[in-house]
């Protein structure tokens, strides 16, 4: 018999109505995908909506349904259900979603921040498996962590721990989360292209000859994605510049390794494109500054799950607090 679960993977662009069976193993069965409306209102008569034709094309109902679970960026709280105002769900404000799911389909719903959704399904299906203590990044457009000690998710008194973004690694340096110098100004997708163009400035005052500009790649359109480009090419500024962000890179995890002792730490988005060019410097600065110990008892690996993360994290919490 089938164990079919229901997941809403929700994000500032779009979202996702994911519909698995969990009876052995994850097997996602079908999806629809949409762009994310203005408000909360539009965005749940939609989700609610493409779980109705999901539901109805494969010949189900919700008493089919074993649960409901939720990905979504936070800040939240996984306990009460509730989404607090993520910034790039504007209108979201303390949203009681699993609530709201649970009295239009008659099930139970969970919800759980993305990063910590992704930590699961890289510690049960992906480069986390068989590890009790593992440490999975989010270094896309913004940079966290969840993280898995003991064998249990760690949630934190208030759902925020894992923000590791947060933390201030320089006095000053590119802003992200609100705070100069942090480490998702450094080292998340966002940061890395203020860093691009400031890195780009800075060359253009030394006189260097900038090969992406020759090309008529202008400050405003750099992102890490050209220049990585360059870097994979053998341009030695390119490479140069993600030396840099794998230095910053190593700092961060060289903390992490010390404070948590991870077997494992996985990192997803720009480390899965760039490893080549991040690991060499990345791994100079652990060797420096992590203990000896706890740094040759964690391996550092790049995600497996690809362009299922999203779809299988929703699935994955969901399975996760009914104990699967």
């Amino acid at each position: 018999m089938k164990t079919h679960i229901i997941g809403y993977d929700i994000g500032g662009t779009k979202c996702a109505v994911v519909l698995a069976d969990a009876s052995s193993g994850i097997t996602i069965i079908n999806r629809a995908q949409f762009n994310t409306p203005a408000g909360y209102p539009a965005a749940r008569d939609l989700l609610f909506k493409h779980t109705y034709d999901l539901l109805a094309h494969h010949g189900l109902t919700p008493t089919d349904i074993k649960a409901v679970g939720i990905s979504s960026g936070g800040p939240l709280d996984s306990v009460k259900g509730i989404i607090h105002s993520p910034p790039n769900l504007p209108g979201w404000d303390d949203i009681p979603i699993c609530h709201d799911i649970t009295q239009e389909l008659g099930i139970p719903a969970y919800l759980q921040n993305d990063a910590n959704a992704c930590a699961l399904v890289e510690w049960k299906l992906g480069a986390g498996r068989g590890t009790k203590n593992m440490i999975f990044i989010t270094m896309g457009t913004g940079f966290g962590a969840g993280i898995i000690a003991e064998g249990v998710l760690i949630n934190g008194a208030s759902g925020m721990a894992g923000e590791v973004g947060h933390i201030r690694l320089k006095d000053d340096g590119p802003v992200g989360y609100g705070k100069e110098g942090s480490v998702e100004g450094f080292c998340s997708g966002a940061g890395i292209t203020m860093q691009a163009s400031a890195f780009t400035l800075d060359k253009i005052h030394e006189g260097a000859s900038i090969k992406w500009l020759d090309d008529c790649i202008t400050i405003h359109t750099i992102s890490p994605e050209v220049m990585a480009k360059y870097a994979y090419a053998g341009d030695a500024l390119a490479i140069q510049f993600f030396n840099e962000i794998g230095e910053n890179l190593g700092s961060t995890l060289a903390m992490l390794i010390d404070m948590l002792n991870p077997e494992r730490i996985v990192i997803g988005s720009i480390f899965v494109r760039c490893e080549k060019l991040l690991r060499p410097s990345m791994q100079r600065v652990i060797d420096m500054e992590a203990l000896g110990r706890s740094r040759n008892a964690c391996e550092i690996l790049p995600a497996e799950t690809g362009e299922e993360l999203g779809d299988l994290a929703s699935i994955l919490t969901a399975c996760y607090n009914m104990g699967y």
